[in-house]
């Protein structure tokens, strides 16, 4: 390995380090106790290096959001494709979708609640925010109905779910409920 192939291995760990940690300090504590001076203490770096890596919070949200979305459309795509059929694929998307807005509360804060410079739905839209949106579209596409354009469908689909999500995190809706919601927000969206 050349010593150039090294020091970019070595930069890569670093900022997955950085990323890794925010991620852990923001699901621990919130993303306002992230800052670049608790960041550089806890990898054991200087805030020189972290900003060489990111040029302030803002990228470093940014990046939590990106491995967030590649995680999501990982997810989704795993939960439809357990299943056969539309109905239960759409269900299954629904629920893995509210259930990574859970066990991930954080990350999903940096990919839909915070500014991390990130452009949705444009020409530069990052890959990984895409996919997360193609793995939506994947299942959600065959149940748009006619005349329906699928990726609107989608859109309005994910806004519900979004919806759900931030609704029943911040205690607005009962959790007791949230099937019933599922099952009410397939039936009544998706054309089977």
């Amino acid at each position: 390995m050349s010593v150039q192939e090294r020091k970019q291995r070595e930069r890569a760990e670093r900022e997955r380090l950085i990323v890794a940690t925010a991620r852990e300090l923001a699901e621990q504590q919130g993303w306002d106790a992230v800052t670049t001076r608790r960041l550089a203490e806890r990898i054991d770096y200087s805030q020189p290096v972290l900003y060489s890596h990111f040029r302030g919070k803002r990228e470093i949200i940014g990046a939590v959001a990106l491995e967030g979305a590649a995680e999501m459309a990982a997810a989704i795509r795993a939960e439809t494709a357990a299943v056969d059929g539309p109905r239960a694929r759409v269900t299954a998307l629904a629920r893995g979708y509210l259930d990574f807005a859970v066990r991930n509360p954080a990350v999903y804060d940096a990919m839909f609640q915070l500014d991390g410079g990130l452009a949705f739905a444009q020409e530069d839209t990052p890959e990984p925010l895409k996919d997360a949106f193609a793995a939506l579209l994947e299942s959600l596409g065959e149940v748009a109905g006619e005349g329906v354009h699928p990726a609107m469908f989608t859109e309005v689909f994910w806004a519900a779910l979004h919806g759900l999500a931030t609704l029943t995190r911040a205690g607005r809706l009962p959790p007791e409920y949230a099937e019933q919601r599922v099952k009410l927000l397939v039936d009544r969206l998706a054309v089977i």
